[in-house]
């Protein structure tokens, strides 16, 4: 593959100083920056991973993916260019604000600002979190995923999965019609909703305890509105995550157990089970939309759907069997 992770977002805010509480006391990132350029957020060994800038909208400003090298760069500019997409080489100096060696800008479909970057630069200081938490699941992953809306579908997929390499994990037709796609082992760093409209759905922040995410559920009902969806767990990648609104109105999902894919074997299939095995009760969307989410996740407990959890070394204990019967199951099973 060409893009190897999502490695940084940015965000234009009308009012900036929002997401430092936002960022720091709820989402137990590091405030790394503050000035009034920018705030830097760090998540990790990375210098920066969210920057939030001044701007009269809020939404996204851009989305940096990374490649292996600047000769892998060039080669996917000239495809860019080649297929008609404009591409600006970033200078030094937006290299060096981008904590980059080097990039390339362009935008996708739906305006997009997509910059294209190599050789990120990480830090020895430790990552000091926010809050008391485990810590955020990243490296060869990336920061996370970002899902944003779309006009049509046909015209992002061909940007971001034949241009880009994107490669398909799985994708719904309903509640909703969407695409999920992986650059890495994560199950997906991007997915693209089509809605009619652009813009950014959700970004996805990963944690190493499910705790961590428990934890931020208690902080995030103490605050009227922040809960945009309730805690649940998703069919295809088995996240159990909630999602919160941010201070620029799109969400964050916050999540633990995240499922990856091997590329050897993975096959792309149509989900039929809608977006989540339970939970997930959304307070946005269509009156339609919302019935028929839930109504898919009750079809999926009358038809027994489970999946198994998916843990880290070190992040689970083993408890005894105790139920004979339970045992006999599982010896058969074998």
């Amino acid at each position: 593959m060409t893009i190897q992770a999502l490695g940084y977002v940015g965000i234009a805010a009308k009012t900036p100083e929002d997401w430092a509480g936002y960022g720091v006391d709820f989402l137990g990132l590091q405030l790394a920056e503050r000035s009034a350029a920018q705030l830097v957020f760090r998540m990790d060994d990375r210098k920066q991973r969210l920057v939030v800038t001044p701007a009269d909208h809020d939404g996204a400003r851009f989305f940096g993916w990374e490649v292996a090298d600047a000769a892998t760069l060039g080669t996917l500019a000239a495809r860019l260019e080649a297929a008609g997409h404009g591409v600006v080489h970033g200078d030094a100096a937006l290299a060096a604000q981008r904590r980059v060696a080097g990039l390339v800008v362009t935008q996708d479909p739906m305006g997009n600002r997509i910059e294209i970057v190599h050789g990120a630069e990480s830090t020895d200081a430790p990552f000091l979190p926010g809050r008391n938490l485990s810590g955020f699941r990243t490296g060869v992953l990336g920061m996370g995923h970002a899902v944003l809306t779309v006009p049509e579908m046909a015209p992002a997929l061909g940007f971001y999965r034949d241009l880009l390499g994107f490669r398909i994990s799985d994708y719904v037709t309903r509640p909703f019609h969407a695409y999920f796609l992986h650059v890495n082992p994560r199950h997906h760093s991007l997915a693209l909703i089509e809605t009619g409209t652009a813009g950014l759905h959700h970004i996805m922040m990963e944690l190493f305890q499910l705790d961590d995410v428990g934890q931020g559920y208690d902080l995030a009902m103490l605050e009227e509105g922040r809960i945009a969806t309730s805690l649940g767990r998703h069919t295809n990648d088995f996240m159990t995550s909630f999602y919160a609104r941010t201070p620029g109105g799109f969400m964050i999902e916050y999540g633990w157990g995240g499922r990856v894919v091997d590329d050897a074997t993975w096959q792309p299939v149509e989900m039929h089970s809608g977006p989540s095995l339970w939970g997930h009760e959304r307070t946005w969307g269509s009156p339609e939309m919302k019935a028929e989410a839930r109504r898919l996740k009750l079809e999926a407990a009358r038809n027994g759907e489970r999946q198994p959890v998916q843990v880290l070394p070190g992040n689970h204990s083993l408890i005894a069997g105790e139920c004979a019967w339970w045992d006999q199951l599982h010896a058969a099973a074998e």
